[in-house]
C-alpha cells in the first residue's frame, strides 16, 4: 500500500496531462487532414474513400499508431492514407495532386481557427473584471491547448508537403512528371516509406521543419489577430 502511496505521489500529472492534451490535439489535426482527402476525392468523382468509411470524423478509421506516436513525441507524423482510386477522375495526374493539396491546406485552415478561438479567449481574459481564479485557470489551459493543435497542425501540414513518397507532396511533384515517368514511380511508391523513417530517424529534416513550421505559425497567428506573439 506503502509503494502505491509513492507512486501516486510522485507521478509527474502535469506532464500527463500534456500528453494527453497533445494525444488528443494530433488525433483532431490527423483526422481532419485525412477527412479532407477522402472528400476532395469524393467531389472529384472517386467514392473509394466513402465506400471504405472513411469520410468521418472517428479517429478510429483514420488512424496509424506509428504516425500517432511521432505526432506526440516528435511533433511530426501521419494517418492511415485514404484510399484513392485515380480511375474516376476526369484528369487523374491533377485530380490526385488537388487530392493531397486538401490534407496540408486543412491543417493550416484549421490551425488558423484554433488561433482564432485561443485570441478570442485571450481578449476575454483581458475585459473580464473580478473572474474566479478557477475560470481562469480553466480558460488559459484551454488558450495552451488551441495554441499546442495549431502547431501540430501547422506541423502536420508542413511535413506532408515534403516531396518523399508517400507524403502529400511527392504526388503533387509527380503529377508534374511526364505519364510514363508518372506511372513508373507509382509502382514503387510503398517503398519511399522506408526512406521516409529514415530520414525523420536521422533528423534530417529537423532543421527545415522547425525553420518552417515556425515562419507560418507566426503567419497564421498575425492574421488571425491573436493578441500574444508566439516563438
Amino acid at each position: 500500500m506503502g509503494s502505491f502511496s509513492d507512486f501516486w505521489s510522485h507521478m509527474d500529472w502535469n506532464g500527463l496531462l500534456a500528453a494527453l492534451s497533445t494525444a488528443v490535439a494530433a488525433l483532431i489535426c490527423l483526422t481532419v487532414h485525412e477527412l479532407c482527402h477522402g472528400a476532395v476525392a469524393y467531389r472529384l468523382g472517386d467514392p473509394t474513400a466513402k465506400s471504405a468509411g472513411r469520410l468521418t470524423l472517428n479517429p478510429v478509421r483514420h488512424i496509424d499508431p506509428l504516425g500517432l506516436i511521432l505526432m506526440i513525441t516528435a511533433h511530426v507524423g501521419w494517418a492511415k492514407p485514404v484510399p484513392v482510386d485515380p480511375r474516376y477522375f476526369k484528369k487523374p495526374k491533377s485530380g490526385m495532386a488537388v487530392t493531397a493539396l486538401a490534407g496540408p491546406a486543412s491543417n493550416f485552415i484549421l490551425a488558423w481557427v484554433f488561433l482564432v478561438l485561443g485570441g478570442l479567449l485571450l481578449r476575454m481574459m483581458n475585459i473580464a473584471i473580478d473572474w474566479p481564479t478557477g475560470v481562469v485557470r480553466v480558460i488559459w489551459a484551454v488558450v495552451q491547448f488551441l495554441v499546442n493543435a495549431a502547431v501540430l497542425s501547422v506541423g502536420l501540414g508542413v511535413f506532408n508537403l515534403f516531396p518523399i513518397p508517400p507524403l502529400d507532396g511527392s504526388k503533387v511533384l509527380f503529377a508534374l512528371l511526364p505519364d510514363r515517368a508518372y506511372n513508373a514511380i507509382l509502382r514503387y511508391e510503398r517503398f519511399g516509406m522506408l526512406a521516409l523513417l529514415a530520414v525523420v530517424w536521422l533528423g534530417w529534416l529537423d532543421r527545415p521543419l522547425t525553420f518552417l513550421i515556425t515562419g507560418v505559425v507566426r503567419l497564421l497567428a498575425s492574421i488571425s489577430g491573436f493578441p500574444i506573439p508566439l516563438f
